[in-house]
Protein backbone atom coordinates (compact mmCIF):
# COMPACT_ATOMS: atom_id res chain seq x y z
CA UNK A 1 0.00 0.00 0.00
CA UNK A 2 1.20 3.26 -0.57
CA UNK A 3 2.25 5.41 2.31
CA UNK A 4 2.03 9.58 1.58
CA UNK A 5 3.93 11.47 3.90
CA UNK A 6 4.97 15.65 3.92
CA UNK A 7 6.00 18.03 1.77
CA UNK A 8 8.42 20.12 3.69
CA UNK A 9 11.31 22.21 2.31
CA UNK A 10 11.75 20.81 -1.18
CA UNK A 11 11.28 17.18 -0.02
CA UNK A 12 9.24 14.76 1.14
CA UNK A 13 9.42 13.79 4.95
CA UNK A 14 8.20 11.25 7.07
CA UNK A 15 5.38 12.03 9.83
CA UNK A 16 7.06 12.79 13.22
CA UNK A 17 3.92 11.20 14.76
CA UNK A 18 3.72 7.95 12.98
CA UNK A 19 0.12 8.22 12.65
CA UNK A 20 -1.73 7.55 9.33
CA UNK A 21 -5.02 7.71 8.11
CA UNK A 22 -6.75 5.80 5.37
CA UNK A 23 -7.78 6.95 1.69
CA UNK A 24 -9.57 4.88 -0.24
CA UNK A 25 -11.11 4.67 -4.05
CA UNK A 26 -14.91 5.65 -3.86
CA UNK A 27 -15.75 3.23 -6.94
CA UNK A 28 -14.74 0.15 -5.02
CA UNK A 29 -14.16 0.95 -1.10
CA UNK A 30 -10.89 -0.11 -0.68
CA UNK A 31 -8.46 1.62 0.75
CA UNK A 32 -5.31 2.66 -1.43
CA UNK A 33 -3.26 4.79 0.41
CA UNK A 34 -2.21 5.64 3.88
CA UNK A 35 -1.68 9.27 4.75
CA UNK A 36 0.96 10.59 7.55
CA UNK A 37 -1.44 12.52 9.91
CA UNK A 38 0.77 15.71 10.65
CA UNK A 39 1.74 16.18 14.51
CA UNK A 40 2.53 20.18 16.00
CA UNK A 41 5.92 18.97 15.64
CA UNK A 42 5.28 18.39 11.95
CA UNK A 43 3.55 22.02 11.35
CA UNK A 44 6.06 23.41 13.04
CA UNK A 45 8.99 21.97 10.70
CA UNK A 46 7.11 22.92 7.89
CA UNK A 47 6.49 26.54 8.82
CA UNK A 48 10.26 26.79 10.26
CA UNK A 49 11.23 25.72 6.82
CA UNK A 50 9.26 28.36 5.06
CA UNK A 51 10.56 30.82 7.40
CA UNK A 52 13.57 30.02 6.60
CA UNK A 53 12.51 30.47 2.49
CA UNK A 54 11.05 33.76 3.41
CA UNK A 55 14.52 35.79 4.28
CA UNK A 56 15.06 35.29 0.46
CA UNK A 57 11.99 34.70 -1.34
CA UNK A 58 10.05 37.86 0.21
CA UNK A 59 12.94 39.96 -1.79
CA UNK A 60 13.38 38.23 -4.73
CA UNK A 61 12.69 40.47 -7.72
CA UNK A 62 9.01 39.98 -9.39
CA UNK A 63 11.36 38.32 -12.60
CA UNK A 64 12.66 36.12 -10.78
CA UNK A 65 9.19 35.39 -9.05
CA UNK A 66 7.20 35.25 -12.69
CA UNK A 67 9.54 33.11 -14.10
CA UNK A 68 8.99 30.64 -11.72
CA UNK A 69 5.37 30.55 -12.26
CA UNK A 70 5.40 30.44 -15.65
CA UNK A 71 7.38 27.38 -16.18
CA UNK A 72 4.92 25.99 -13.03
CA UNK A 73 2.02 26.80 -15.81
CA UNK A 74 3.61 24.93 -18.27
CA UNK A 75 4.58 22.11 -16.14
CA UNK A 76 0.90 21.80 -14.62
CA UNK A 77 -0.41 21.70 -18.62
CA UNK A 78 1.84 18.82 -19.54
CA UNK A 79 0.41 17.14 -16.42
CA UNK A 80 -3.54 18.32 -16.84
CA UNK A 81 -4.20 13.90 -17.09
CA UNK A 82 -2.21 12.84 -14.49
CA UNK A 83 -3.51 15.46 -11.63
CA UNK A 84 -7.07 14.74 -13.01
CA UNK A 85 -6.54 10.81 -12.57
CA UNK A 86 -5.24 11.61 -9.28
CA UNK A 87 -8.26 13.64 -8.21
CA UNK A 88 -10.42 10.79 -9.69
CA UNK A 89 -8.89 7.42 -7.95
CA UNK A 90 -9.28 9.64 -4.81
CA UNK A 91 -12.37 11.90 -4.92
CA UNK A 92 -14.20 9.83 -7.33
CA UNK A 93 -15.23 12.69 -9.79
CA UNK A 94 -15.28 11.77 -13.39
CA UNK A 95 -12.12 12.41 -15.40
CA UNK A 96 -14.20 15.09 -18.07
CA UNK A 97 -14.58 16.47 -14.30
CA UNK A 98 -11.22 16.73 -12.83
CA UNK A 99 -9.47 17.91 -15.95
CA UNK A 100 -12.38 20.82 -15.73
CA UNK A 101 -11.08 21.58 -12.11
CA UNK A 102 -7.43 21.48 -13.20
CA UNK A 103 -8.17 24.03 -15.77
CA UNK A 104 -10.40 26.44 -13.54
CA UNK A 105 -6.44 25.92 -11.17
CA UNK A 106 -4.44 26.87 -14.12
CA UNK A 107 -6.62 30.26 -14.22
CA UNK A 108 -5.65 31.58 -11.10
CA UNK A 109 -1.65 30.31 -12.02
CA UNK A 110 -1.85 32.10 -14.85
CA UNK A 111 -3.14 35.44 -13.06
CA UNK A 112 -0.05 35.09 -10.45
CA UNK A 113 2.25 35.11 -13.83
CA UNK A 114 0.64 38.72 -14.44
CA UNK A 115 1.44 39.84 -10.78
CA UNK A 116 3.98 42.63 -11.78
CA UNK A 117 1.35 45.04 -13.00
CA UNK A 118 -1.19 44.20 -9.71
CA UNK A 119 1.91 45.17 -7.30
CA UNK A 120 2.90 48.01 -9.28
CA UNK A 121 1.78 50.46 -6.62
CA UNK A 122 0.93 54.25 -6.46
CA UNK A 123 2.78 57.77 -6.53
CA UNK A 124 1.42 60.64 -6.38
CA UNK A 125 4.30 63.50 -7.04
CA UNK A 126 4.70 67.29 -5.31
CA UNK A 127 1.85 66.98 -3.25
CA UNK A 128 3.56 69.59 -1.14
CA UNK A 129 7.03 71.42 -1.65
CA UNK A 130 8.99 69.09 -2.93
CA UNK A 131 7.29 66.27 -1.40
CA UNK A 132 6.32 62.51 -2.97
CA UNK A 133 3.77 60.00 -1.51
CA UNK A 134 4.43 56.36 -2.90
CA UNK A 135 1.75 53.67 -1.65
CA UNK A 136 3.07 49.97 -2.04
CA UNK A 137 2.34 46.28 -0.93
CA UNK A 138 4.52 44.06 0.79
CA UNK A 139 4.28 40.06 1.36
CA UNK A 140 3.22 39.15 4.91
CA UNK A 141 5.46 36.42 5.48
CA UNK A 142 4.21 32.51 5.86
CA UNK A 143 0.90 32.17 5.62
CA UNK A 144 -1.39 29.20 5.28
CA UNK A 145 -3.88 27.24 3.45
CA UNK A 146 -6.83 24.92 4.24
CA UNK A 147 -8.91 23.25 1.80
CA UNK A 148 -11.94 20.73 1.31
CA UNK A 149 -11.91 17.45 -0.11
CA UNK A 150 -14.25 18.44 -3.09
CA UNK A 151 -11.39 20.24 -5.24
CA UNK A 152 -8.59 18.67 -4.25
CA UNK A 153 -6.24 20.51 -6.53
CA UNK A 154 -8.21 23.61 -7.72
CA UNK A 155 -9.01 25.17 -4.33
CA UNK A 156 -4.88 25.09 -3.58
CA UNK A 157 -4.45 26.69 -6.84
CA UNK A 158 -6.78 29.72 -5.82
CA UNK A 159 -4.39 30.37 -2.91
CA UNK A 160 -0.57 29.21 -3.46
CA UNK A 161 0.02 30.62 -6.71
CA UNK A 162 -0.98 34.30 -5.96
CA UNK A 163 0.72 34.00 -2.41
CA UNK A 164 3.99 32.88 -3.26
CA UNK A 165 3.62 35.27 -6.27
CA UNK A 166 3.17 38.29 -3.59
CA UNK A 167 6.55 37.00 -1.85
CA UNK A 168 4.99 35.10 1.07
CA UNK A 169 6.28 31.81 1.31
CA UNK A 170 3.18 28.91 1.80
CA UNK A 171 1.91 26.01 3.95
CA UNK A 172 -0.67 24.12 2.88
CA UNK A 173 -2.99 21.18 4.64
CA UNK A 174 -5.07 19.75 2.07
CA UNK A 175 -7.84 17.09 3.16
CA UNK A 176 -6.72 13.74 4.06
CA UNK A 177 -9.28 12.37 2.22
CA UNK A 178 -7.62 12.91 -1.12
CA UNK A 179 -4.25 14.22 -0.40
CA UNK A 180 -2.19 13.16 -3.63
CA UNK A 181 -2.84 15.82 -6.04
CA UNK A 182 -2.07 18.48 -3.31
CA UNK A 183 1.45 16.51 -2.75
CA UNK A 184 1.83 15.94 -6.23
CA UNK A 185 1.41 19.89 -7.18
CA UNK A 186 4.31 20.55 -4.82
CA UNK A 187 6.62 18.35 -6.73
CA UNK A 188 6.24 20.03 -9.82
CA UNK A 189 6.53 23.43 -8.45
CA UNK A 190 10.29 22.14 -7.06
CA UNK A 191 10.73 21.13 -10.51
CA UNK A 192 9.71 24.18 -11.95
CA UNK A 193 12.97 25.93 -10.33
CA UNK A 194 10.77 26.93 -6.89
CA UNK A 195 13.25 27.48 -4.30
CA UNK A 196 13.12 24.76 -1.00
CA UNK A 197 10.30 25.91 1.63
CA UNK A 198 8.11 28.49 -0.22
CA UNK A 199 5.35 25.43 -0.74
CA UNK A 200 5.26 22.88 2.07
CA UNK A 201 1.99 20.43 2.24
CA UNK A 202 1.77 18.77 5.76
CA UNK A 203 -1.18 16.19 5.63
CA UNK A 204 -3.22 15.42 8.48
CA UNK A 205 -6.34 16.34 10.56
CA UNK A 206 -7.23 18.63 13.60
CA UNK A 207 -4.59 18.44 14.86
CA UNK A 208 -2.31 19.78 12.23
CA UNK A 209 -5.10 22.96 11.45
CA UNK A 210 -5.27 23.13 15.37
CA UNK A 211 -1.29 23.76 15.50
CA UNK A 212 -1.70 26.46 12.17
CA UNK A 213 -4.26 28.57 13.96
CA UNK A 214 -2.28 29.57 16.93
CA UNK A 215 1.46 29.42 15.40
CA UNK A 216 3.01 32.86 15.90
CA UNK A 217 4.77 32.65 12.76
CA UNK A 218 1.90 32.40 10.45
CA UNK A 219 0.51 35.19 9.43
CA UNK A 220 -2.22 34.70 7.61
CA UNK A 221 -4.81 31.78 7.28
CA UNK A 222 -7.03 30.57 4.24
CA UNK A 223 -9.97 27.95 3.90
CA UNK A 224 -12.62 26.46 1.96
CA UNK A 225 -14.80 24.01 3.94
CA UNK A 226 -18.29 24.08 6.06
CA UNK A 227 -19.68 27.24 7.81
CA UNK A 228 -19.47 25.24 11.50
CA UNK A 229 -15.52 24.94 10.66
CA UNK A 230 -15.05 28.35 8.90
CA UNK A 231 -16.40 29.94 11.98
CA UNK A 232 -14.17 28.02 14.32
CA UNK A 233 -10.88 29.20 11.71
CA UNK A 234 -12.28 32.81 11.68
CA UNK A 235 -12.43 32.94 15.41
CA UNK A 236 -9.68 31.27 16.58
CA UNK A 237 -7.09 32.62 13.88
CA UNK A 238 -8.02 36.02 14.26
CA UNK A 239 -7.74 35.65 18.14
CA UNK A 240 -4.14 35.22 17.59
CA UNK A 241 -3.35 38.07 15.32
CA UNK A 242 -3.99 36.51 12.17
CA UNK A 243 -5.65 37.89 8.55
CA UNK A 244 -8.43 35.29 7.96
CA UNK A 245 -10.08 34.49 5.00
CA UNK A 246 -12.59 31.36 5.48
CA UNK A 247 -15.06 30.44 2.88
CA UNK A 248 -17.62 28.40 3.96
CA UNK A 249 -20.88 26.25 2.85
CA UNK A 250 -23.71 26.78 1.14
CA UNK A 251 -27.77 26.23 -0.17
CA UNK A 252 -27.53 28.06 -3.49
CA UNK A 253 -30.54 28.51 -5.21
CA UNK A 254 -31.91 29.12 -8.36
CA UNK A 255 -35.04 31.04 -9.05
CA UNK A 256 -37.14 30.08 -12.11
CA UNK A 257 -39.44 32.97 -13.33
CA UNK A 258 -42.47 31.94 -15.03
CA UNK A 259 -41.27 33.47 -18.28
CA UNK A 260 -37.71 31.71 -18.31
CA UNK A 261 -37.27 28.72 -21.18
CA UNK A 262 -38.55 25.44 -19.21
CA UNK A 263 -35.69 23.15 -21.14
CA UNK A 264 -32.74 25.36 -20.42
CA UNK A 265 -33.76 25.59 -16.87
CA UNK A 266 -33.70 22.34 -16.06
CA UNK A 267 -30.85 21.19 -18.28
CA UNK A 268 -29.26 23.51 -15.89
CA UNK A 269 -30.59 22.20 -13.11
CA UNK A 270 -29.48 18.76 -13.24
CA UNK A 271 -25.83 19.83 -14.44
CA UNK A 272 -25.49 22.50 -11.90
CA UNK A 273 -27.12 20.02 -8.84
CA UNK A 274 -25.80 16.28 -9.66
CA UNK A 275 -22.55 17.22 -11.64
CA UNK A 276 -19.17 15.84 -9.43
CA UNK A 277 -22.42 13.85 -7.25
CA UNK A 278 -23.52 17.31 -5.78
CA UNK A 279 -19.93 17.97 -4.15
CA UNK A 280 -20.04 21.35 -4.48
CA UNK A 281 -20.14 24.57 -3.00
CA UNK A 282 -21.24 25.90 -5.86
CA UNK A 283 -23.90 23.57 -6.02
CA UNK A 284 -27.26 24.14 -7.10
CA UNK A 285 -29.33 22.70 -4.25
CA UNK A 286 -32.17 24.37 -4.37
CA UNK A 287 -34.68 25.62 -7.32
CA UNK A 288 -37.43 28.06 -6.63
CA UNK A 289 -40.10 27.79 -9.02
CA UNK A 290 -42.44 30.70 -9.44
CA UNK A 291 -45.97 30.57 -10.33
CA UNK A 292 -47.50 27.63 -12.15
CA UNK A 293 -44.20 26.77 -13.96
CA UNK A 294 -43.63 24.14 -10.60
CA UNK A 295 -45.09 20.67 -12.05
CA UNK A 296 -43.97 20.94 -15.63
CA UNK A 297 -40.40 22.01 -14.34
CA UNK A 298 -40.19 19.11 -11.97
CA UNK A 299 -40.82 16.73 -14.68
CA UNK A 300 -38.69 18.05 -16.92
CA UNK A 301 -36.04 18.20 -14.54
CA UNK A 302 -36.83 14.22 -13.44
CA UNK A 303 -36.98 13.34 -17.05
CA UNK A 304 -33.32 14.46 -17.33
CA UNK A 305 -32.25 13.29 -14.06
CA UNK A 306 -33.33 9.66 -14.97
CA UNK A 307 -30.96 9.41 -17.62
CA UNK A 308 -27.60 10.33 -15.92
CA UNK A 309 -25.37 7.71 -16.01
CA UNK A 310 -23.62 7.18 -13.03
CA UNK A 311 -20.25 4.55 -12.92
CA UNK A 312 -16.54 4.87 -12.00
CA UNK A 313 -14.48 8.01 -12.95
CA UNK A 314 -12.50 6.36 -14.68
CA UNK A 315 -15.20 5.34 -17.43
CA UNK A 316 -15.68 7.40 -19.89
CA UNK A 317 -19.08 6.45 -20.31
CA UNK A 318 -19.70 8.02 -16.60
CA UNK A 319 -21.47 11.18 -16.16
CA UNK A 320 -21.49 11.07 -12.10
CA UNK A 321 -19.67 9.21 -10.12
CA UNK A 322 -19.48 8.05 -5.99
CA UNK A 323 -19.35 10.30 -3.24
CA UNK A 324 -16.08 10.30 -1.64
CA UNK A 325 -16.60 8.42 2.10
CA UNK A 326 -19.32 5.68 2.81
CA UNK A 327 -19.95 7.78 5.92
CA UNK A 328 -21.01 10.90 4.21
CA UNK A 329 -23.01 8.71 1.55
CA UNK A 330 -25.14 7.67 4.33
CA UNK A 331 -25.39 10.85 5.35
CA UNK A 332 -26.30 11.96 2.16
CA UNK A 333 -29.04 9.59 2.30
CA UNK A 334 -30.70 10.04 5.64
CA UNK A 335 -31.64 13.57 4.35
CA UNK A 336 -33.53 12.09 1.50
CA UNK A 337 -35.05 9.09 4.08
CA UNK A 338 -36.45 12.04 6.35
CA UNK A 339 -37.79 13.70 3.63
CA UNK A 340 -41.56 12.63 3.53
CA UNK A 341 -41.84 12.77 6.79
CA UNK A 342 -40.93 16.51 7.18
CA UNK A 343 -43.32 17.30 4.68
CA UNK A 344 -41.52 16.33 0.86
CA UNK A 345 -42.77 14.62 -2.27
CA UNK A 346 -39.93 12.07 -2.78
CA UNK A 347 -39.78 12.67 -6.62
CA UNK A 348 -37.04 10.40 -7.20
CA UNK A 349 -35.37 8.08 -4.37
CA UNK A 350 -31.28 7.39 -5.35
CA UNK A 351 -30.04 6.02 -2.30
CA UNK A 352 -30.74 2.62 -3.08
CA UNK A 353 -28.42 2.60 -5.94
CA UNK A 354 -25.34 0.83 -6.73
CA UNK A 355 -23.31 -0.46 -9.42
CA UNK A 356 -22.97 -3.79 -11.00
CA UNK A 357 -18.98 -5.13 -10.28
CA UNK A 358 -18.27 -2.12 -7.38
CA UNK A 359 -20.81 -2.69 -4.75
CA UNK A 360 -18.44 -1.51 -2.16
CA UNK A 361 -18.34 2.00 -3.36
CA UNK A 362 -19.85 4.84 -2.03
CA UNK A 363 -22.60 4.97 -4.32
CA UNK A 364 -26.16 7.28 -4.67
CA UNK A 365 -27.96 7.84 -6.98
CA UNK A 366 -29.44 11.31 -7.70
CA UNK A 367 -32.99 12.15 -5.80
CA UNK A 368 -35.31 14.99 -6.36
CA UNK A 369 -37.47 16.42 -3.70
CA UNK A 370 -40.70 18.40 -4.46
CA UNK A 371 -42.83 20.89 -2.46
CA UNK A 372 -40.21 20.93 0.08
CA UNK A 373 -40.63 23.56 3.44
CA UNK A 374 -38.26 25.85 4.51
CA UNK A 375 -38.31 24.34 7.89
CA UNK A 376 -37.11 20.93 6.73
CA UNK A 377 -33.51 19.24 7.59
CA UNK A 378 -32.87 18.75 3.52
CA UNK A 379 -33.48 22.16 3.03
CA UNK A 380 -31.83 24.06 5.84
CA UNK A 381 -28.49 21.79 5.78
CA UNK A 382 -26.15 21.40 3.40
CA UNK A 383 -26.27 17.85 2.03
CA UNK A 384 -23.35 18.47 -0.34
CA UNK A 385 -24.72 15.19 -2.02
CA UNK A 386 -26.80 14.84 -5.29
CA UNK A 387 -29.98 15.68 -3.85
CA UNK A 388 -32.36 18.76 -5.39
CA UNK A 389 -34.44 20.70 -3.46
CA UNK A 390 -37.78 21.97 -5.32
CA UNK A 391 -39.74 25.02 -3.45
CA UNK A 392 -43.19 27.24 -4.51
CA UNK A 393 -43.32 30.59 -4.73
CA UNK A 394 -46.36 32.85 -5.90
CA UNK A 395 -44.21 35.71 -7.21
CA UNK A 396 -40.83 36.79 -8.07
CA UNK A 397 -41.13 39.01 -4.38
CA UNK A 398 -41.61 35.82 -2.70
CA UNK A 399 -39.38 33.85 -4.51
CA UNK A 400 -36.59 36.77 -3.29
CA UNK A 401 -37.58 36.80 0.03
CA UNK A 402 -36.96 33.03 0.56
CA UNK A 403 -33.86 33.36 -0.52
CA UNK A 404 -32.54 36.15 1.62
CA UNK A 405 -33.99 34.54 4.52
CA UNK A 406 -31.59 31.61 3.84
CA UNK A 407 -28.52 32.09 6.50
CA UNK A 408 -26.13 30.81 3.10
CA UNK A 409 -25.22 34.06 0.75
CA UNK A 410 -22.96 32.30 -1.34
CA UNK A 411 -24.22 31.93 -5.00
CA UNK A 412 -27.39 32.28 -6.85
CA UNK A 413 -29.17 32.09 -10.35
CA UNK A 414 -32.39 33.53 -11.95
CA UNK A 415 -33.74 32.19 -15.44
CA UNK A 416 -35.93 34.33 -17.47
CA UNK A 417 -36.01 35.81 -20.45
CA UNK A 418 -37.12 39.80 -18.64
CA UNK A 419 -33.99 42.01 -18.42
CA UNK A 420 -35.66 44.14 -15.78
CA UNK A 421 -36.87 41.33 -13.48
CA UNK A 422 -32.57 39.91 -13.72
CA UNK A 423 -31.61 43.55 -12.95
CA UNK A 424 -33.52 43.37 -9.92
CA UNK A 425 -32.58 40.24 -9.20
CA UNK A 426 -28.94 40.77 -9.29
CA UNK A 427 -29.48 44.12 -7.41
CA UNK A 428 -31.94 42.96 -4.85
CA UNK A 429 -30.52 39.18 -4.47
CA UNK A 430 -28.43 38.80 -1.14
CA UNK A 431 -25.35 36.28 -2.12
CA UNK A 432 -21.85 37.34 -3.38
CA UNK A 433 -22.11 35.76 -6.57
CA UNK A 434 -25.03 35.58 -9.23
CA UNK A 435 -26.08 34.38 -12.44
CA UNK A 436 -28.66 35.49 -15.25
CA UNK A 437 -29.80 32.05 -16.83
CA UNK A 438 -26.10 30.74 -15.25
CA UNK A 439 -26.76 28.10 -13.03
CA UNK A 440 -23.29 28.15 -11.94
CA UNK A 441 -21.87 32.02 -11.50
CA UNK A 442 -18.19 30.50 -10.55
CA UNK A 443 -16.15 33.80 -11.53
CA UNK A 444 -13.07 33.99 -13.64
CA UNK A 445 -9.86 34.10 -12.01
CA UNK A 446 -9.63 38.23 -12.49
CA UNK A 447 -12.38 38.48 -10.50
CA UNK A 448 -12.92 37.29 -7.32
CA UNK A 449 -14.85 34.48 -5.55
CA UNK A 450 -16.62 34.28 -2.13
CA UNK A 451 -20.11 34.49 -0.34
CA UNK A 452 -22.32 36.90 1.81
CA UNK A 453 -23.59 36.07 5.35
CA UNK A 454 -22.60 32.46 6.73
CA UNK A 455 -20.58 31.60 3.67
CA UNK A 456 -17.67 34.18 3.73
CA UNK A 457 -16.05 34.55 7.24
CA UNK A 458 -13.49 37.84 6.93
CA UNK A 459 -13.38 40.61 4.77
CA UNK A 460 -11.44 39.25 1.54
CA UNK A 461 -12.91 37.18 -1.10
CA UNK A 462 -10.56 34.55 -2.42
CA UNK A 463 -8.15 34.96 -6.04
CA UNK A 464 -8.85 38.00 -8.32
CA UNK A 465 -7.61 41.50 -6.42
CA UNK A 466 -9.13 40.14 -3.04
CA UNK A 467 -6.48 37.66 -2.99
CA UNK A 468 -3.75 39.64 -4.03
CA UNK A 469 -4.50 42.53 -1.07
CA UNK A 470 -5.23 39.29 0.97
CA UNK A 471 -1.69 38.21 0.47
CA UNK A 472 -0.21 41.65 0.76
CA UNK A 473 -0.29 44.34 3.17
CA UNK A 474 -0.13 48.09 2.29
CA UNK A 475 3.01 50.84 3.33
CA UNK A 476 2.59 54.33 2.50
CA UNK A 477 6.21 56.04 1.88
CA UNK A 478 6.39 60.14 1.93
CA UNK A 479 9.57 61.12 1.15
CA UNK A 480 11.18 64.87 0.82
CA UNK A 481 14.72 65.81 -0.38
CA UNK A 482 15.02 69.11 1.13
CA UNK A 483 17.40 72.03 -0.16
CA UNK A 484 20.35 72.87 1.94
CA UNK A 485 18.82 76.24 2.78
CA UNK A 486 15.74 74.32 4.25
CA UNK A 487 15.74 74.55 8.30
CA UNK A 488 14.09 75.50 11.29
CA UNK A 489 11.89 73.57 14.24
CA UNK A 490 8.42 74.08 13.45
CA UNK A 491 5.67 72.32 15.83
CA UNK A 492 2.67 72.75 13.57
CA UNK A 493 0.72 70.82 11.86
CA UNK A 494 2.33 69.70 8.49
CA UNK A 495 0.83 71.65 5.72
CA UNK A 496 0.62 70.33 2.17
CA UNK A 497 1.42 73.75 0.39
Amino acid sequence: MKTLDHWIGGKTVEGASGNHGPVTDPATGAQTTRVALASAEDVDAAVAAAQAAYQTWGTSSLAARTAVLFRYRALLDAHRDELAALITAEHGKVHSDALGEVARGLEIVELACGITTQLKGELSTQVSNRVDVAAIRQPLGVVAGITPFNFPAMVPMWMFPLAIACGNTFVLKPSEKDPSPAIRLAELATEAGLPDGVLNVVNGDKAAVDRLLVHPDVAAVSFVGSTPIARHIHATASAHGKRVQALGGAKNHMLVLPDADLDAAADAAVSAAYGSAGERCMAISAVVAVGPVGDELVAKIRDRAEKIKIGPGGDPASEMGPLITRAHRDKVASYVHGAAEQGAEVVLDGTGFTVEGYEDGHWIGLSLLDRVSTDSDAYRDEIFGPVLCVLRADSYEDGVRLINESPFGNGTAVFTRDGGAARRFQLEVQAGMVGVNVPIPVPVGYHSFGGWKDSLFGDHHIYGNDGVHFYTRGKVVTTRWPNPEDGGVDLGFPKNH
